[in-house]
């Protein structure tokens, strides 16, 4: 996937914006108005590109961060994040677009996952369990 596939993806997520609050250049998507992805069109270099390349963080569950970084090469530490809870995927063409829309999936779910009753029920009225927490599985 490209910075605008990936882009279009994180904009369908159920009542997902999108601001700007660092750079015109860094594109925050949130729910409730708590972080899901960051993403920037040219983020840094990656092994396999010398030059500048899409870059997006997003959240993870601790134990699978670590996993996908041990896995995948264009998976790394959260840049400027919290490197425990966030990693930062370097959009270079290596990761399978199916496993980043897995990933956006789980990011999304996290945080929806953590929001206050009185902010899930109505999400959960409008767009169903499966919608906002299918990206929990397997891990919680």
């Amino acid at each position: 996937m490209n910075f605008d596939q990936c882009c279009e993806y994180l904009a369908n997520k159920p009542e997902a914006t999108l601001s700007f609050p660092f750079d015109p250049d860094v594109y925050v998507y949130k729910v409730c108005n708590k972080m899901f992805a960051l993403i920037s069109p040219t983020g840094m270099t990656s092994p396999s590109n010398p030059n500048k390349v899409s870059q997006m963080n997003l959240k993870c569950d601790p134990f699978h961060a670590q996993e996908l970084r041990d896995v995948f090469p264009a998976i790394i530490a959260g840049y400027h994040m919290n490197k425990k809870h966030w990693n930062t995927l370097i959009l270079d063409g290596s990761l399978p677009a199916s496993e980043i829309t897995r990933l956006i999936d789980h990011s999304y779910a996290l945080i929806t996952h953590k929001l206050t009753r009185a902010q899930k029920a109505p999400l959960e009225l409008k767009y169903g369990q499966e919608a906002l927490y299918k990206g929990l599985q397997p891990f919680q």
